[in-house]
């Protein structure tokens, strides 16, 4: 009796549902050209004195009226922005979007009631 051999098939390139593409840029490695292009943005801003305190893939635990907000697995709810950096004395949280989801319309209302300085670009 001679063995069965299962088909193989060749695994294509996984795509971005929202068409974006993954880009490098130096050693940094980002989910799109959009944030890519707005990284370059804020590095020059920040060696030209305008932002300080740049900083990439930043998360926000996410909190209710008095406690924090919960998945329904049961794990803290964070929402994590793109960039965070200091613009005239406050703290801006910097998200490059091309599409906006469901999970993240929920993540973004919950970060405007808490009061945070949001920028979708």
């Amino acid at each position: 009796m001679g063995m069965k051999m299962q088909p193989r098939f060749a695994r294509k390139n996984p795509r971005n549902k929202y068409g974006a593409k993954k880009t490098q840029v130096g050693e940094i490695k980002f989910d799109s050209k959009k944030e890519a292009t707005r990284w370059m943005e804020l590095q020059l801003l920040e060696r030209g004195g305008e932002i300080s305190d740049l900083r990439r893939q930043v998360r926000i635990p996410l909190m209710g009226q008095h406690r924090p907000l919960y998945t329904r697995t049961g794990r803290k709810m964070v929402m994590t922005v793109d960039f965070a950096y200091i613009d005239d004395g406050i703290e801006v949280l910097e998200d490059s979007k091309g599409a906006w989801t469901r999970d993240f319309e929920v993540r973004y209302a919950v970060a405007i009631a808490m009061g945070l300085n949001l920028r979708i670009t």
